[in-house]
């Protein structure tokens, strides 16, 4: 990564601008992609610009960026303590259904399983 670029994105208070930076530069950072995704769970103290960027990824390729999607989701479950982003990010991505779907996906995603649990921890 540009030393320049870096210094500026780690300087970043709360995620905005590395998340800003990946939508603008989508398609041409794929190569540096790890150390954003690094930097934004490093300066996002509650997760929503973590769980911003997850959604945004997973929006964009699925696939292609499926193991940085991973490690933000793993990072949002932790982060979002107060349960605010969870919601949004479970229906961007397992779908708007997920409760209904709840059982299946638990059994199979273990992201899904522990973001379920801690917003519905009375259901599974």
């Amino acid at each position: 990564m540009d030393p320049i670029i870096k210094k500026r994105l780690q300087a970043d208070s709360n995620g905005l601008l590395t998340y800003e930076y990946i939508a603008n530069h989508i398609g041409t950072i794929d190569e540096i992609m790890p150390e954003l995704i690094e930097n934004i769970i490093t300066v996002d103290h509650n997760g929503q610009f973590v769980v911003s960027t997850a959604r945004y990824l997973n929006a964009i390729d699925a696939v292609k960026y499926s193991g940085c999607i991973d490690t933000l989701i793993k990072a949002a479950i932790v982060k979002d303590r107060e349960h605010v982003y969870l919601p949004t990010l479970a229906a961007s991505i397992w779908g708007n259904d997920f409760r209904d779907r709840a059982e299946e996906l638990s059994a199979r995603d273990e992201n899904f399983r522990r973001i379920y649990k801690r917003l519905y921890p009375n259901s599974l």
